[in-house]
C-alpha cells in the first residue's frame, strides 16, 4: 500500500493533487485488508495512478451518500418485472430464433410512452430509443441486454419452468432482458434527462455472435451511441452486489480442430502403420506445456483439449485421429502466440512420425475489455446506489467469453457483473435460475447510470 505522496501524478493544478493526497492521508485507515472491497474511502485496488484518477471522479466528500433506488424491491414495478421474467423463462428460444421473445419485448416497449421502437436488427434484435424531457443535446448512450436461451434441458421444478423441451434460460438472459425492460418502463415514465438512450435487446449471444451481427448491420450508425454498457448476473457473488473491472472482464475464445493423418494397420503389426493415436497422445501432452513454458507468467491463458476421436475396432490401428479444443486469453499477442505454438507442436510431432496433420482455428469472440474511464464511472454510480461495501473492484476476470466484446470494439463502455447469490447454481447448469430478488436493483442501476450520463 502506498503511503507517500505520489510524484508522477500530473494535473492542471498542484493544489488538486495536494488535495487528493491529503484526503487519502486522512482516510487511509479506512482501507480494508480484504481484496476487492473498500470501506469508507472509494478507491479500488488498481494501480496507483488509477486509484487517484478513480477517486477524482467522486464528489468532494469521500463518504458517499446513497441515492434512492428508482425501483424498490417488492414494489409494483418489481412485481411486474417478475411476471415478465417468468413468462420469458417459460418460453426460451435459442440463437436467432427468438421470434416470440422479440415479439413480447416489442409489445411491452410499444405500450410505453415516448419510445421509438425498431425491430428486425440482426433478425430478432430490438432497439428502442428514448429522448429525455430536457431535449436532445446530441448525447446518446446504449444499454444492452441479451435475449437468447440455451440448448439445455431444465431440471428445476418451477411453476414457470421451460415449456420447450431441450431449451432453457440457463444463463440468466431472461433476467437481463427483464431488467432492461424495467429500466425502459421507468425511464419512459420519468425521462428526467437530456439526450437519448438506446435500449438494445441483442439476440444470439450464446455461440452465434449476435453482437457482431448487430454491429455489422449498422447498429451504431443507426443509433450513434457515445458509449455502451452491458451487465451480466454472476453466481457466487452475493445477491445484489456488483463487480466492476477496470479493464479485462471476459476472455477471448477460439476453438480448434486437429486432423491427424497416419497409416492404418493390423494392431498385431504396428510396424506396418503410422499410429495416429500415439501421435494424438503426444500432441495432447505437448499442448499442455504451451501456457506453462511459452506464455509469460504475468499473462493469462488456457489451452484445453476437449475431444479425441479415433478408431472403430479392437484390432485395427486407424488411419486418422481427431483432436479438438479451445484457447482462451485476454491479450491479442498471446492469442496469436497460442495459435502459432499449437501449429508448430502439431506439425513437429507429426513430422517425427512421418504423419501429417491439418490444424483449423475457428475464431469466436474477442476478449471483453472495459474502458477504464467508463468502468470508473459505473463504479461511481454503483457506490452511490448500493454503497461501496457492496461494490467489488478487484474480482478476477473470467475465462468465459461474451460477445458484448464486439460492441466495446466499436464504442467505449463497460461490462459489469451483478451478484445472483452465493448459493446460485453456476451459469449453464440445468438447475440454474435467475434470482428475482435482484431484478429491482439491476434495473435501478440502468436508471441511475442513465441519469448520471445524461444529466441535464
Amino acid at each position: 500500500m502506498f503511503l507517500k505522496k505520489p510524484k508522477a501524478i500530473k494535473s492542471k493544478s498542484k493544489d488538486i493533487g495536494r488535495a487528493i493526497y491529503l484526503i487519502f492521508r486522512k482516510n487511509r485507515n479506512n482501507f480494508t485488508t480484504r481484496p476487492g472491497r473498500v470501506k469508507n474511502f472509494p478507491i479500488p485496488p488498481f494501480q496507483l495512478p488509477n486509484r487517484l484518477c478513480y477517486d477524482a471522479c467522486f464528489d468532494d466528500n469521500p463518504n458517499i451518500s446513497l441515492m434512492k433506488h428508482a425501483i424498490e424491491k417488492n414494489s409494483e414495478y418489481h412485481q411486474i418485472m417478475t411476471a415478465w421474467r417468468h413468462d420469458i423463462h417459460a418460453h426460451p428460444e435459442t440463437a436467432f430464433e427468438e421470434f416470440a421473445t422479440a415479439e413480447k419485448i416489442t409489445s411491452i416497449l410499444r405500450a410505453l410512452p415516448n419510445l421509438d421502437v425498431h425491430t428486425g436488427i440482426a433478425g430478432t434484435g430490438v432497439v428502442a430509443v428514448l429522448t429525455g424531457k430536457h431535449g436532445d443535446n446530441g448525447k446518446m448512450i446504449g444499454l444492452r441486454a441479451d435475449i437468447d436461451a440455451l440448448d439445455i434441458t431444465e431440471e428445476n421444478a418451477l411453476d414457470y419452468c421451460s415449456s420447450i423441451a431441450g431449451k432453457m434460460h440457463a444463463c440468466g438472459h431472461d433476467g437481463h432482458t427483464t431488467m432492461l425492460l424495467g429500466a425502459a418502463k421507468y425511464l419512459s415514465e420519468n425521462p428526467d434527462f437530456s439526450g437519448r438512450v438506446a435500449f438494445i435487446f441483442q439476440p444470439a449471444e450464446e455461440n452465434r455472435g449476435g453482437g457482431e451481427v448487430m454491429v455489422k448491420e449498422g447498429l451504431f450508425e443507426r443509433f450513434p451511441c457515445d458509449s455502451v454498457y452491458g451487465m451480466h448476473n454472476w453466481p457466487g457473488l452475493p445477491a445484489g452486489e456488483f463487480a466492476v473491472h477496470e479493464r479485462e472482464v471476459m476472455a477471448s475464445t477460439d476453438s480448434f480442430d486437429i486432423a491427424i493423418q497416419g497409416k492404418g494397420a493390423h494392431a498385431a503389426m504396428p510396424n506396418l502403420g503410422i499410429d495416429p493415436i500415439v501421435i494424438a497422445a503426444q500432441i495432447t501432452n505437448a499442448l499442455q506445456t504451451i501456457v506453462s513454458r511459452n506464455v509469460a507468467p504475468t499473462d493469462t491463458a488456457v489451452v484445453s483439449l476437449t475431444k479425441m476421436n479415433a478408431g472403430s475396432a479392437y484390432n485395427i490401428i486407424p488411419d486418422t485421429a481427431h483432436l479438438a479444443g479451445t484457447v482462451r486469453t485476454f491479450a491479442e499477442p498471446v492469442r496469436q502466440l497460442l495459435h502459432q505454438r499449437i501449429r508448430e507442436n502439431v506439425n513437429a510431432i507429426c513430422a517425427a512420425h512421418d504423419a501429417s496433420a491439418r490444424v483449423d482455428f475457428h475464431d469466436a469472440y474477442p476478449a471483453t475489455i472495459n474502458y477504464p474511464e467508463q468502468a470508473r464511472y459505473c463504479a461511481k454510480v454503483l457506490a452511490e446506489l448500493v454503497g461501496d461495501d457492496k461494490l467489488h473492484l478487484n474480482e478476477a476476470p473470467s475465462m468465459g467469453a461474451e460477445d458484448f466484446s464486439y460492441m466495446l470494439m466499436e464504442k467505449p463502455g463497460a461490462y459489469i457483473w451483478l451478484g445472483n447469490g452465493e448459493d446460485s447454481y453456476s451459469l449453464h447448469h440445468p438447475k440454474y435460475n435467475f434470482n428475482d430478488d435482484i431484478l429491482a436493483v439491476g434495473a435501478s442501476y440502468w436508471v441511475a447510470l442513465t441519469y448520471r450520463c445524461l444529466a441535464p
